[in-house]
């Protein structure tokens, strides 16, 4: 099953950003306030797609989604504080 990377950056009215958070949490781990990345399959990217377009006014809201094949060339460069996603507590 291939996967690919993804980041979500958004931008939505403040009555919408739990149900947008609570979507993408299914799918991605959270970075940062509107961040979200992760590999997922393209049947769960086309999933996610769908569910955002539920949930957004066009009209006001704003979400990116940048698809890559992989992260093997990404390079991530933090300044500050480097958020942990991947911590798992039990």
């Amino acid at each position: 099953m291939v996967k690919v990377y993804i980041i979500v950056v958004y931008d939505v009215a403040a009555e919408r950003c739990a149900k947008i958070m609570k979507i993408l949490r299914k799918y991605l781990f959270h970075l940062q306030e509107s961040v979200f990345e992760g590999n997922i399959t393209q049947k769960e990217l086309n999933d996610l797609k769908k569910e955002l377009q539920f949930k957004i006014n066009p009209e006001y809201d704003s979400i990116i989604i940048y698809e890559m094949l992989s992260d093997k060339y990404l390079y991530k460069h933090y300044e500050g504080v480097k958020k942990n996603h991947n911590t798992i507590i039990i």
